[in-house]
């Protein structure tokens, strides 16, 4: 019945929203440059999405962060639900890398670009590091937090091993940085997928790690650091494709 649940009403409600979301997003970029505005209209269509979809989450160590800092938050990546259950459930003004085709779609293009958030770029090695730069430059001069998925794109059974971007961003702001642990995701809408079925998700947000003082030669620690302490919250181990 959720199959069918999912295909008549779930899935035409968050497209509806997301339309809707996507257009106020926009209107309201033309006076707010900075992207908060943007922020709290996403924070907004993302609870709208898991309500329409059954889907509640379990918040624990949200209290370890400080609003008037900036982060480098670290998560694990298995679902396409993962974005709208932290941007629901972290109380941070953050941006975060998307995959560059997402730019070009109408409206979640549109709200990506105005809202500040970056692109990755994985064919053009020197773009890609100076995305990175501007990344790190935007959490230490302005103090808004960054969300990376470390493992480079979803997996659909198991962890993989954390690329660096995330530690070398970290120690180039100079901010902390937060492992985050996302569970249930994957059964919530696996890959592949449009359905949305019901249920829990579990947020675990890690203490932060403090990069001051760190260089660029500690970045292989750091990354492993992050990996062993979010593979630990979710109970997987990183597993090479």
């Amino acid at each position: 019945m959720w199959k069918i649940w999912s295909v008549l009403f779930t899935a035409p409600a968050i497209i509806i929203a997301t339309i809707l979301m996507g257009l106020i997003s926009l209107i309201t970029s033309l006076w707010d440059r900075t992207g908060f505005t943007q922020h709290r209209v996403a924070r907004g269509w993302s609870r709208i999405l898991l309500a329409l979809g059954f889907v509640r989450c379990r918040v624990t160590g949200v209290e370890k962060l400080d609003p008037a800092r900036g982060y480098v938050l670290v998560a694990n990546h298995a679902s396409y639900m993962d974005t709208p259950a932290i941007l629901s459930s972290i109380p941070l003004q953050f941006r975060f890398f998307a995959k560059r085709g997402l730019f070009s779609i109408p409206l979640l293009g549109g709200h990506l670009k105005r809202a500040g958030h970056l692109p990755v770029i994985r064919d053009d090695p020197r773009a890609s590091l100076k995305t990175m730069g501007e990344a790190a430059r935007m959490v230490r001069e302005r103090g808004i937090s960054l969300l990376l998925f470390p493992e480079g794109g979803r997996t659909p059974l198991q962890m993989r091993p954390f690329r660096e971007g995330a530690a070398y961003v970290a120690i180039k702001s100079g901010a902390p940085v937060v492992p985050i642990g996302l569970t249930n995701t994957r059964s919530i809408l696996r890959m592949g997928s449009a359905m949305v079925r019901g249920g829990e998700i579990g947020i675990q947000v890690g203490d932060p790690i403090e990069t001051k003082g760190m260089t660029m030669q500690d970045r292989g620690r750091l990354n492993q650091m992050l990996q062993d302490q979010v593979a630990a919250m979710v109970r997987e181990t990183p597993t090479p494709e």
